[in-house]
């Protein structure tokens, strides 16, 4: 089950705008690779059953999706299509819907958390944590919205 541990420990550091990022799509053969990213308040009880979007069945993910995005301070969703992937590859196609998700938001992030082991960033601060999105609420939200976007 995810918490909000990362984020805690960050805040502690003097970080206010924590977002967690993740993708749906790159293990795909075809279709469009859809990144998200989503700043939580810290609320144990309102984000509770928000964890990883692959344990969680469809109407779950649809019901956290319309939680996440009517209570999160900010969210956005950035999706490119198969041609974008076919000229820069999975790898640069995901980073660039991430990016592209990020400079979106309505407010500034000052830290990213972001699922998996790759992202470049000379910006904004930055970690990686694989399998982030089981670990960590931000970065699940992140996954929800991702899957759901995508799966529409």
């Amino acid at each position: 089950m995810t918490d909000f541990f990362t984020e805690k420990e960050l805040i502690k550091l003097g970080y206010k705008f924590i977002v967690g990022v993740d993708e749906a799509g790159r293990g795909s053969l075809a279709g469009p690779v859809v990144a998200a990213v989503v700043m939580l308040s810290i609320d144990e009880n309102l984000f509770i059953d928000v964890d990883d979007s692959k344990k969680l069945n469809s109407k779950k993910r649809e019901i956290l999706f319309e939680l996440i995005c009517d209570n999160s301070i900010c969210y956005s969703i950035e999706m490119l299509d198969n041609v974008a992937i076919d000229e820069i590859n999975i790898l640069n196609a995901t980073i660039k819907a991430m990016e592209n998700a990020v400079l979106n938001l309505s407010l500034s992030p000052d830290y990213l958390l972001i699922d998996g082991n790759r992202y470049n960033s000379n910006k904004i601060p930055f970690r990686t944590i694989i399998k982030g999105d089981s670990i960590c609420k931000s970065i699940a939200a992140a996954s929800i919205l991702a899957k759901v976007y995508r799966d529409k």
